[in-house]
């Protein structure tokens, strides 16, 4: 397989990041979700002008992970008032980490996990934190490997359903050595 390359997403890629941002999370959250909650979300998460405001946000930035010219995955990060509910400017949160599922399992979730950790070193952040689907096994399997520990609950709205977040966060060691 060649090599995942891990690129910057520009306000040029909307479309390419509306079309990965939908797929995967249909993908992920579909089956448990009725197909109007899950239309709701997408149709306001992954509208065109959000996301444009999203990226030209200098708080926020998105990266997609790249193989032959195809996006699989992407990264959504926040910093400062961007994020989507700590606001503490000496944390970095990761909204988002999706991969295509025929991807999954093949270290890309990985790739997009260390950049983000690279950028939050780069900014001397004392620590990163996101919330996880209390049903989403995989991710919160993923993060707890990956050094992460619950701090606290917060409620996520689906269309009209609410459902529970498992809040995480890892304190950034800066005495490790990469």
């Amino acid at each position: 397989m060649e090599s995942i390359r891990i690129e910057k997403v520009t306000i040029a890629d909307i479309e390419k990041l509306q079309n990965i941002g939908r797929q995967t999370f249909l993908e992920t959250f579909s089956l448990p979700n009725t197909e109007e909650n899950m239309n709701s979300y997408l149709s306001s998460s992954f509208a065109f002008d959000k996301l444009k405001n999203e990226i030209e946000n200098p708080d926020s930035k998105f990266f997609f992970a790249v193989l032959n010219d195809e996006v699989i995955g992407y990264l959504k990060m926040n910093s400062g008032k961007a994020q989507t509910e700590l606001g503490d400017n000496n944390a970095l949160e990761i909204e988002r980490i999706y991969v295509s599922r025929e991807f999954l399992g093949k270290k890309v979730g990985q790739l997009l996990y260390d950049k983000a950790l690279q950028i939050a070193k780069e900014r001397k952040v004392g620590y990163v934190w996101l919330g996880v689907w209390e049903e989403n096994h995989r991710a919160l399997a993923f993060y707890k490997k990956n050094g992460f520990v619950e701090f606290d609950k917060h409620i996520f709205k689906l269309g009209n359903d609410p459902q529970t977040d498992i809040m995480m966060k890892l304190i950034i060691d800066f005495s490790a050595t990469d």
